[in-house]
């Protein structure tokens, strides 16, 4: 029997081997594609705190950093850090659990509220990630008998959420009212229908014609779901996103934004909309239910942003200022530029996959630190350098990039 046993065991590990073995052979072949398709993305190392010089891995000298979505140089705050401090010493490293459980500190509910307050809404719930906000509300939301309808081009984390709900599901062309209204028409039988769409789409800095969606939302009685992620503390007068840029304040149902990107920079994203629908989320969202929850050190520093929002924010005036400046300048030397003028996403379009690798690369010895953007991040023949600009770039810094790509552009024969 033990001998049998043994013959057992070794039989089993061999299979186990060999196909452990296939699987990294396919795989090796599946990266090989990709590397000779030039869409191989490697990770350059930052030594040292994110801003807007940074240092890079293997690289002599600091780099000004135009890749980042820090929107408004808040990651490496002193006053941001300080309250991060504040915070660990106050109420720990972390939880070591889920919020329902023995979670949920004060200062987690004293964010939400200051998050509700902000959006002008009824309640606000946190989750790990905006990812796992999108993942979490679409199921809560709808049922079978409802139909969810979408941007075509929304964030991969919309897509997975829409994804895990039994609502019939619906795509509209990118910015196509008219096909939105066709697919709004098509669905008038169902209980409950979703007009879902980023208010700032990141790949492209498109910014989502709200005056109209909201319009048709009124006429077809749908409801309106927006994620805010690029637009959260910076777009608009106060930094209050896409609402506040059309004069549109209230009008989207729910709202899902990040802490990841202007806020701070670090973790953590949230839903915020009437106060029933998040007491319903904090009852069924599996992201919230089965997940960590948010470290206090994060809270503690997202807080302190809020605070400094909500008290006085010049950083938007600030950050247009650059953007306009960047743009103008970049659209002069023959670059074509995409996204909506108003926005700090600045894709600067080259096409060629290959050709944006080369380009992110020579940007590197201009002392400027940019990434090309290729498939499957953004469509084939799309290719492009995404330029983030921040409100605590400088002036210097901003005519720095611009005649780094000016040399490059040259070079590469781009302009």
């Amino acid at each position: 029997m033990l001998r049998s046993l043994k013959s057992c065991g070794y039989v089993q590990t061999r299979l186990s081997s060999n196909a452990r073995r296939e699987l990294v052979s396919q795989l090796q072949n599946e990266l090989k594609d990709i590397q000779a398709a030039g869409t191989y993305k490697r990770e350059r190392v930052i030594v040292g705190p994110q801003g807007m010089e940074i240092r890079v891995k293997n690289q002599s000298k600091p780099l000004l950093n135009f890749c980042a979505n820090n929107y408004l140089g808040l990651s490496s705050n002193p006053k941001v850090i300080e309250a991060g401090k504040r915070a660990l010493d106050t109420h720990g490293a972390g939880l070591s659990s889920v919020r329902f459980i023995c979670g949920t500190q004060d200062i987690h509910r004293a964010l939400e509220k200051k998050i509700a307050a902000f959006h002008g809404r009824d309640d606000a719930i946190l989750y790990a990630a905006c990812f796992d906000a999108n993942a979490g509300v679409f199921e809560v939301l709808t049922k079978k008998d409802d139909a969810i309808i979408s941007d075509e081009l929304n964030h991969a984390s919309i897509i997975d959420g829409i994804r895990l709900s039994k609502a019939e599901r619906h795509l509209y062309k990118h910015l196509d009212l008219a096909d939105l209204e066709n697919k709004l028409k098509a669905t008038q039988g169902h209980r409950r229908r979703v007009i879902v769409t980023d208010g700032v789409f990141s790949m492209d800095g498109d910014v989502a014609p709200l005056n109209e969606i909201t319009a048709l939302a009124e006429k077809y009685n749908a409801l309106l779901f927006m994620d805010e992620c690029h637009a959260t503390g910076f777009l608009g007068k106060t930094g209050r996103g896409t609402e506040e840029l059309f004069g549109l304040n209230g009008k989207a149902d729910i709202i899902n934004s990040t802490l990841g990107k202007a806020l701070g920079g670090a973790m953590g994203g949230y839903t915020t909309g009437p106060q029933e629908f998040i007491d319903l989320l904090r009852q069924r969202s599996r992201p919230y239910l089965f997940s960590n929850s948010l470290a206090p050190s994060i809270v503690g520093s997202t807080l302190q942003v809020f605070d400094m929002l909500m008290a006085n924010n010049t950083f938007a005036a600030a950050l247009q200022s650059n953007v306009d400046r960047f743009r103008s300048e970049m659209v002069k030397a023959g670059f074509t530029v995409l996204g909506n003028p108003a926005h700090p996403i600045c894709p600067v379009l080259l096409g060629d996959a290959r050709l944006a690798s080369e380009f992110a690369d020579a940007m590197l010895q201009e002392g400027i630190y940019v990434i090309g953007f290729s498939f499957p991040v953004v469509p084939k023949g799309k290719a492009r350098i995404r330029v983030q600009i921040s409100a605590a770039h400088t002036t210097d810094q901003i005519n720095h990039c611009i005649g780094a790509f000016k040399t490059i552009g040259r070079k590469l024969g781009v302009i």
